[in-house]
């Protein structure tokens, strides 16, 4: 009975081993991507979900400072000046850089992004929502359907990490 019982402990603690250790998130590598803009490190990286619960939670105003990983959606087709991120559920953030001082590659859409820097809820008025769908390749009929502005997640990214 004692054996039976000192096996039991000794696969349970095997077994809760194992399944900690893979819900632990995979460590990032910054040599797996191309950095554009400013240098950072890639711990403490939320996830998409992570983010738009933390943007859920702030109000107009309200400034925070984070790392997050995220599927680039769209970028810019003039000057990959921005990028649209996934935040699932079809949510997005949507991606300027800091002091326009830098840009992302124009065929970066479908890419894995891992972005740092502000986040911040946003208002985005009429005419800038059809200046972004005009530099983001819709149809002249799509831009005419705006007609309101829009609360946006906002992002103001310091550095930009794209999985090479």
């Amino acid at each position: 009975m004692k054996k039976t019982i000192s096996l039991l402990l000794v696969c349970f603690f095997f077994v809760a081993t194992g399944f900690a250790q893979s819900n632990k998130k995979a460590k990032l590598n910054p040599n797996d991507y191309a950095l554009f803009g400013e240098k950072f490190t890639l711990d403490k990286v939320m996830t998409e979900k992570e983010m738009l619960k933390k943007y859920k939670s702030l109000k107009k105003g309200d400034t925070i400072y984070v790392k997050f990983q995220s599927d680039i959606k769209t970028v810019c087709k003039k000057k990959g000046c921005w990028m649209n991120l996934d935040l699932t559920d079809d949510n997005k953030a949507f991606v300027k850089f800091k002091d326009y001082g830098f840009f992302v590659p124009l065929n970066a859409d479908g890419s894995e992004s891992i972005v740092y820097g502000k986040a911040y809820i946003d208002v985005v008025s009429v005419d800038e929502l059809k200046h972004y769908a005009k530099d983001g390749g819709k149809t002249q009929a799509e831009i005419n359907k705006i007609k309101k502005p829009e609360i946006t997640y906002a992002f103001m990214a310091n550095g930009v990490y794209i999985k090479k």
